[in-house]
């Protein structure tokens, strides 16, 4: 829908639209019959083969890691169900774990989304359904009951309500600029909450470049850095050389800002291996590039693949951005796809950011591979759900939803949203239902998967 220009009117706009989308019909799980087997092997075909058993042997892990790695069924679903119509920049997988901590350019440790390969012109309640549900999930993971794992839901939904009505509190410079750091968030923790926090921002500012080299290089004979291969997770590969990647270093670099250039202008590539990383985007091309400054000082670079988003592919959305957002051209660029959703959605996103377009179907077996490049593991750090109480992982899955509204405040449709759901607990609700009943279609889903498994339809590396 077109968005109305002042936030008055927007707000009007989707106080109508109740009448058309009752925000209590946010309820109705609705989608035809599939095979989430298929949607699985669907996405095998592109990626790299002999890393499809370790995918899913971690989605094997348990219902949420299944969950973690089904993004493209769940996108494939909501789809099917009912929507408001009204479209933001959307993360696509806003699932609870990829919420998290990281250093901000001024090096402070600050909270936010830290994933967007599926980011996506899409209705603002896909984002909060799939966060409510991964926390309904990972609530039966953790053996907390049926009416906790309704609450951590619920209170997930109440947070983006409540964020979004924070946020159109403030200017839309101040939304722009407002950032959640780790003391925005010590108020909203009790003391144990508190003491977690503080375990995990001491391991996170452990987590930089010096420490990565440490922990996987060695020195070769030739006095060279050299990263150790650490197969399946970390090995080097034989389609490229140090050398032939030097011209790809200088591509990713040409249009970063001046100083960011000039800075990777005194950094030699010294190394690079194909890196095995998370659940869901095992098997894409993943790669760690380590570089060295002139007194031998260490970057480590992560090189991702970035193909067309979940919710273009299965969820049927447009396969870009809000228009104007990402230059078009002949053939659109999916790694500047998630650098550009980065960027809006996260308050300060990594100044490394940038991305590339690789033609070479004799080195990648693919007529064109995009890629977007970052930081590895600059101060990043994640909270441990398993190291959480019942009543720590609920305020935990409430601050993400308050993180995840902060996000999309920055897209006009989000006025629109924030008029919608007002003040009534209707839509938190309803979420809750809704992630209860899709909690039960992922359990359904795993044990189809474990019996593809079983059956040989699949194969699957447990352990790695």
């Amino acid at each position: 829908m077109d968005v109305p220009r002042t936030l008055d009117a927007s707000r009007a706009a989707g106080r109508a639209l109740r009448d058309r989308t009752p925000r209590r019909a946010h309820d109705e799980l609705v989608f035809p019959d599939r095979d989430p087997v298929a949607i699985i092997e669907d996405q095998n075909r592109e990626r790299l083969q002999h890393l499809v058993p370790l995918r899913i042997g971690r989605m094997l892990e348990s219902p949420f890691a299944f969950y973690r790695g089904t993004a493209a069924t769940m996108a494939h679903d909501l789809g099917h169900g009912p929507r408001t119509g009204v479209h933001l920049v959307a993360c696509g997988d806003a699932h609870v774990s990829n919420f998290g901590l990281f250093a901000s350019p001024e090096r402070r440790v600050v909270f936010d989304l830290n994933d967007f390969d599926e980011a996506a012109d899409a209705p603002w309640e896909w984002d909060v359904k799939r966060l409510a549900t991964s926390m309904y999930v990972g609530g039966r993971d953790k053996g907390m009951t049926e009416s906790e794992c309704f609450e951590a839901a619920r209170l997930a939904a109440l947070g983006y309500r409540e964020g979004l009505a924070a946020a159109f509190a403030h200017s839309a410079l101040e939304r722009f600029a407002f950032e959640v750091d780790t003391e925005t968030i010590e108020p909203l923790l009790r003391k144990e909450g508190r003491k977690e926090l503080h375990r995990t921002v001491r391991k996170a500012r452990r987590r930089t470049s010096e420490q990565v080299v440490r922990r996987i290089t060695t020195r070769a004979q030739d006095g060279r850095t050299r990263i150790v291969d650490q197969p399946p997770v970390t090995q080097h590969v034989d389609t490229a050389t140090v050398e032939e990647l030097v011209p790809l270093v200088e591509a990713y670099r040409e249009p970063l800002r001046a100083d960011v250039r000039l800075l990777l202008s005194q950094f030699e590539l010294v190394d690079f291996v194909l890196r095995v990383v998370g659940v869901g985007s095992v098997g894409t091309r993943c790669y760690i590039l380590l570089l060295e400054g002139p007194a031998g000082e260490p970057l480590v670079l992560q090189v991702k693949e970035a193909t067309r988003s979940v919710l273009s592919t299965y969820g049927g959305m447009p396969d870009a951005l809000p228009a104007g957002l990402v230059p078009a051209g002949p053939v659109y660029a999916q790694g500047r796809r998630v650098v550009a959703a980065q960027r809006i959605l996260q308050a300060h996103s990594d100044p490394f950011l940038g991305w590339i377009d690789i033609e070479m179907p004799e080195r990648t077996g693919r007529p064109r591979v995009d890629f977007f490049w970052r930081q590895f593991r600059d101060m990043k750090g994640s909270v441990e759900l398993d190291r959480l109480t019942t009543v720590q992982l609920t305020r935990y899955g409430e601050l993400c939803g308050r993180v995840l509204a902060r996000a999309h405040s920055q897209s006009p449709g989000a006025r629109v949203a924030h008029g919608y759901l007002g003040r009534s607990d209707a839509f938190d609700l309803a979420v809750a239902r809704w992630a209860r009943a899709y909690a039960d279609v992922v359990e359904r889903d795993y044990a189809a998967l474990e019996a593809a498994v079983a059956s040989g339809r699949l194969p699957a590396e447990r352990g790695t």
